[in-house]
């Protein structure tokens, strides 16, 4: 408008007599000169009036730009679409139907090395010289740590701290291994070696963890040099400090009143709520995505929890309400009512009864009823897990997929280890009992 106003400024009036009228564009500009013109005169006589200067500061003013949140179709690409076309890309890297099939023929572990020599592992396996499950999945780990860890350093906000979110889970299973393995007297470096290497940190804060003494003292040096440190320091405050207030005792005898695995389940709780809350922040294709992988995750948990509370004392009445119920994460497709009616559950029988009013969950309880010895209740979930990791991969502009790939790529690890130990301990009829991922074979491909 202000260019408007200097070419006025510059032009006698009328301006029909000095700009040709054989230009369709003169034409137009002429106009918009004249209407502009003729409507500032218009409001002279009122440029006192305070409607009519609101209406010019509005007739005046730019607009601003459209707002567009991290998830939306609008920015994804210019932040994360490199990272994505890498991860897309690694999924040509996962096992198919016919290296699976070559795998299950083999007779010797030296057989599976040579079938993996022609796969994504070959520069992995090329550098073994004994061959075992423990090392072929240490192997494994490790190639898909140095993956993870090159996206890492290619990504941007907010997915650089999605990619952290997922390093937590692994970190609070690495404390909880330390602190397990120390409570029993274990040798540190042993414990070290086992910790997964998504959930390192600082050597010096896990070598601190065996220094504690085993009294209160020492269980408030615990807080104050490692959990505080750690990047999943918030949740284990968050359950000291809950805890503390439920039994009405100082946050550093905590740890010597509850069980390791109550205290992982804890923390995996909060880490399955912050995770949640995060990607619906970002929004998009993002939240609805990842949103439901973690609702499911989070019904797994719940589900979990309640089978294994059984003949603990976590089962008893008293117990149900508060301390059972407490671990159940406040997200996922069973939260809030399947979770209320699960923390009155007192049997089998009575779990399955819940479970009925929940379809997607009824037949994977019909899976673990049913026995048999054909599938457990993990197979069967883990058959669901890779059915909506795989659907992730369907769809674009979301950082599902990141996640989606980590957890299959576990899921493929699994598969070679339980194949391996199947040839060495020579039980070839249980061979065949994996899930194997992206296959054509899949009963929800059919």
């Amino acid at each position: 408008m202000s260019v408007c106003l200097g070419i006025v400024s510059q032009i006698p009036m009328p301006v029909d007599q000095h700009l040709s009228t054989d230009s369709k564009f003169v034409d137009g500009f002429v106009q918009i000169v004249n209407l502009y013109t003729s409507l500032r005169a218009t409001l002279r006589p009122f440029r006192n009036n305070r409607s009519c200067q609101n209406l010019v500061a509005f007739l005046t003013m730019t607009t601003p730009a459209p707002k567009s949140q991290p998830g939306g179709l609008a920015t994804f690409n210019v932040l994360h679409g490199f990272v994505e076309a890498l991860v897309r890309g690694m999924r040509n890297s996962f096992l198919m139907d016919a290296d699976y099939h070559h795998l299950t023929q083999c007779e010797t572990l030296e057989d599976v090395k040579l079938n993996l020599s022609e796969s994504d592992y070959a520069e992995a396996v090329a550098d073994m010289g004994s061959f075992s499950p423990n090392l072929l999945q240490k192997i494994a780990i490790e190639k898909l740590v140095t993956e993870f860890k090159y996206l890492r350093t290619q990504s941007v906000e907010p997915l650089s701290t999605f990619l952290d979110f997922i390093t937590y889970e692994y970190m609070i299973e690495n404390v909880m291994l330390l602190l397990k393995g120390t409570l029993s007297g274990r040798d540190i470096n042993e414990l070290i070696a086992q910790c997964h290497p998504l959930g390192m940190f600082k050597e010096s804060t896990m070598r601190s963890i065996p220094t504690f003494d085993n009294t209160p003292r020492g269980y408030q040096d615990l807080y104050q040099t490692v959990l505080v440190d750690t990047p999943v320091g918030p949740y284990f405050a968050m359950f000291l400090k809950e805890s503390s207030e439920h039994m009405g005792g100082e946050v550093r005898s905590v740890l010597e009143e509850v069980e390791i695995e109550i205290i992982k389940s804890s923390l995996i709780k909060y880490w399955l709520e912050d995770f949640y809350q995060f990607v619906q922040k970002v929004g998009g294709e993002t939240a609805k995505i990842m949103g439901e992988i973690l609702s499911v995750r989070a019904d797994t948990n719940a589900i979990n929890i309640t089978l294994n509370s059984f003949g603990t004392p976590l089962n008893e009445p008293a117990m149900r309400s508060s301390d059972r119920k407490r671990l159940y994460p406040a997200v996922g497709n069973l939260y809030p009512a399947g979770t209320a009616m699960l923390a009155d559950v007192s049997d089998e029988d009575e779990l399955g009864r819940v479970l009925e009013l929940f379809p997607q969950y009824s037949n994977i309880w019909n899976v673990h009823t049913a026995g048999g010895g054909e599938k457990s209740i993990d197979d069967a979930f883990y058959e669901r897990d890779v059915q909506i990791l795989e659907l992730a991969f369907e769809s674009q502009m979301h950082f599902g997929v990141f996640y989606a790939f980590v957890k299959l790529k576990e899921q493929e690890i699994r598969n070679l280890v339980w194949i391996t130990e199947c040839i060495l301990q020579a039980q070839k009829d249980e061979i065949n009992k994996f899930v194997p991922v992206f296959s054509h074979h899949a009963p929800w491909r059919k």
